[in-house]
Formats: structure tokens, C-alpha cells, sequence
């Protein structure tokens, strides 16, 4: 979906944000100027998701992104404000690495214990500079639609997807944290639409929302295409579920079943909460923070359940609503088979 020209210009995009973003904190020095490095470190590389939709939707709708001057910043905040997320959640989550390696908040825990601090400076610390870091990216998210050489009435329909996206991942988020940390059981359907909200907004629908509106979709192409931007977003939230519970380490990008040991309350505890084996499932995931034993005999009840089944359909039948989506007339082809693609890969992800 994202060929080398493309990706070199979305890079472009990012790492001229990155290097203003730099510049500004080296300019203020001392711990500023490694935190400006820490961001550096923490956008560099992935897979780009989000600014090769906003490109893909352009092109599909017709736009020539050789000659949109706009784009590719446009592309590139949606790419600030996932690493924004990013680094904000793993503060949330207290987690200290990412990928094998030290993320913001664990940098600088290592910066405050080299420093003389003990372990609960050194933690707030890295939590302080890791909240400040998610902060960052997102004013210059916002700060490179705001300076995007684009007309005006075109910024102000880009804004207003930022902003969506931005209210309703934060309540996504907020749920899932109360979810996890309250006495109550919260309903599979209040988990699927927390499941919604903390992803498939900012990953897809509007990311793809935005290249549309960039090349002119009218309102009744654009209805649709958020609708399975919506689909292909909460099929995306609900295989991370999956690869939280199942994944092997490379693909959650942390240990095994790490939504396991964290107690989450995802769709899968949910499903599993509605059947016979609840008792047994229960039991498991109790104890399943005590270690890898602990966590293999916890997937283990969570499939024999069956709720690991269930939440494979409900994967299906939210792909099958995309691939029905595509086929609607008021889109291009080319956004039809943007789409079909889309659910196609988002299937393949599936551990």
C-alpha cells in the first residue's frame, strides 16, 4: 500500500517536524535537549499506518499527490499523533520498554538514577518526561495542519477530524482504564464501543476522511467511507485484543500475553465472562501476573472457553461489513478496492 517515493515523502514530512521539534528543545538545553532526542528516537521507523492512508484515500478519490504540496504534513500528523498515544499510554500502562528497548519514560528513568535519583524520583521522572514528550507531538500534530498549504475551508474540515480524534481517543482510553481498575463488570458491548473509541477513530476513519477530504470526496462518498474506516478500526482494536492475549512477543511488541498479566478488561474477558467456563477462566486470569505458566494456562482456559472463537467472528463480521461497504456505489473503484485491501490485511494480522 505504500510504495518508496511515498514513504520517503511522508518520512520527509515527519522528520521536518521532528527536526523543528529538536531544534526548539536543544535551543532550551539540559534535560529538554534529551527529551527532543527521546522523541526523535521514539518516531523513527514503524510502519507508517496512519499517513499512508490519508495518502492511499487521496489517490483513491483522485487527488495527485505530486502535486498536493499539502499532503504530506497532513499525512505526517496523523503519524505524530499515534506516536503521541503511544508514548502517553505506555506512561498509562507503566511500561518502560518498547520493542526490546527503553521507551521515553524508561530512558529517563536510567537518565534520573544515573543522576543520584532513587527509584520513585527516577520513576517520576521518566513518567514526567514521557507525559510532556505525548504533549509535544501532539501541538506539533496540530501545528503542521495548521501550517499545511491547503485552502481554508479545507483546514477547517482537517481540524475537525484532529479533533474528533482526539476527544474520542481520550475516552476510549479513560474507559479502558476504569474498566481495568473498578470492582464492576463492565458489558461486552460497553468494551466494543471502548474498543472503538480508543482506536478506530484516530487510526482509520480519519485518517482516511482526511485524504478524501483533501481531494474533493463529496459528503455522500465521504459518509461512506467513514463508515468502514469505523469497521476497519474496531476490527483493527479487536486483533490487537487478540495479539494482547495470544500474540507471540514480536507482534505485540512486549511479553506474551501482557494483557493477560495486566488484568485488562477487553471483549475477550467479556466473551469469556457469558460462558459456562467463567469459573475456570476467572481462577486463571487471577493469578495470571505471577508469570509465564501462570499466563499460558490462562490462554489455554480463554480458548477452550470458546470466547477466543467468538471474538474471531465478531472480526469477521465487522471485515464482512467493509467488504460489503466497498462495493457501494457512491465510492470510486479505486476506494473500493482501498478497502477490500484494507480488510484484507487487517485479517492477516489475526494470531
Amino acid at each position: 500500500m505504500i510504495d518508496p517515493p511515498t514513504r520517503a515523502a511522508i518520512d520527509d514530512a515527519i522528520n521536518d517536524a521532528i527536526t523543528r521539534l529538536r531544534g526548539r528543545a536543544e535551543a532550551l538545553g539540559g534535560g529538554f535537549a534529551a527529551l527532543g532526542l527521546a522523541v526523535a528516537r521514539a518516531s523513527a521507523g514503524g510502519k507508517r499506518l496512519r499517513p499512508a492512508l490519508v495518502v492511499a484515500a487521496y489517490e483513491a478519490f483522485g487527488g495527485d499527490s505530486a502535486r498536493a504540496h499539502g499532503l504530506y504534513p497532513v499525512a505526517a500528523a496523523f503519524e505524530l499523533l499515534h506516536t503521541a498515544f503511544v508514548v502517553h499510554d505506555d506512561v498509562i500502562d507503566h511500561d518502560t520498554v518498547r520493542r526490546g528497548i527503553p521507551n521515553i519514560a524508561g530512558e529517563f528513568r536510567e537518565r534520573g538514577a544515573a543522576q543520584g535519583a532513587d527509584a520513585a524520583g527516577a520513576a517520576l521522572l521518566g513518567d514526567a518526561a514521557a507525559i510532556l514528550a505525548g504533549d509535544l507531538l501532539l501541538h506539533e500534530a496540530s501545528r503542521l495542519i495548521a501550517l499545511a498549504d491547503v485552502p481554508a475551508d479545507l483546514r477547517a474540515r482537517l481540524y475537525a477530524l484532529l479533533d474528533d480524534a482526539v476527544y474520542v481517543s481520550a475516552a476510549g482510553e479513560l474507559a479502558d482504564v476504569e474498566n481495568s481498575v473498578t470492582s464492576g463488570t463492565a458489558e461486552a458491548s460497553a468494551l466494543l464501543e471502548t474498543a472503538f473509541n480508543k482506536t478506530a477513530v484516530y487510526s482509520f476513519r480519519a485518517p482516511l476522511a482526511a485524504g478524501a477530504v483533501l481531494a474533493g470526496a463529496d459528503a455522500d462518498a465521504l459518509t461512506v467511507l467513514e463508515e468502514a474506516g469505523g469497521d476497519l478500526g474496531l476490527a483493527f482494536q479487536l486483533v490487537d485484543d487478540l495479539i494482547g492475549a495470544f500474540g507471540s512477543e514480536e507482534q505485540a511488541g512486549r511479553e506474551t500475553g501482557g494483557d493477560l498479566r495486566e488484568a485488562k478488561q477487553t471483549p475477550l474477558v467479556a466473551l469469556a465472562r457469558g460462558t459456562t467456563a467463567w469459573p475456570r477462566v476467572s481462577d486463571a486470569l487471577a493469578v495470571a501476573h505471577t508469570g509465564p505458566i501462570a499466563i499460558r494456562e490462562a490462554q489455554r482456559m480463554l480458548d477452550e472457553s470458546g470466547a477466543r472463537q467468538q471474538l474471531r467472528g465478531l472480526i469477521d463480521d465487522t471485515l464482512a461489513r467493509v467488504r460489503f461497504t466497498a462495493d457501494d456505489p457512491t465510492l470510486p473503484t479505486p476506494a473500493g478496492d482501498l478497502l477490500r485491501v484494507l480488510a484484507n490485511r487487517v485479517e492477516d494480522r489475526v494470531p
